[in-house]
């Protein structure tokens, strides 16, 4: 690896990790390979040889990013601007179902 590991990834654990193309770093998918992590990340266009990922899993990540963003159109989420960690907690608990009851 020639890059030094990110603080974000050093304790990172689970199955899989779904980030879009812009983490495409051969570095990051051989580190996630050594531990057993799966990396679900589109190539970039540029790349010479494209690496493979599970386009199955991906199309579960776009649907993530959508509910997020439906959840930011609410100010008060998007710009975190409850005072306490109970209440940001409450008003995501709020917009989620709001989001469901669509």
């Amino acid at each position: 690896m020639t890059c030094a590991k990110p603080t974000l990834i050093r304790n990172l654990t689970g199955g899989h990790l779904l980030v879009d193309r812009g983490f495409d770093a051969d570095w990051l998918r051989n580190d996630l390979l050594d531990r057993d992590i799966i990396p679900v990340i589109s190539p970039k266009s540029n790349r010479k040889f494209p690496a493979e990922f599970d386009k199955k899993t991906c199309k579960w990540r776009h649907l993530i990013e959508n509910y997020f963003g439906k959840m930011k159109e609410n100010r008060g989420i998007a710009m975190r601007s409850c005072k306490t960690d109970q209440s940001f907690k409450t008003l995501i608990s709020i917009a989620a179902t709001i989001i469901q009851m669509r």
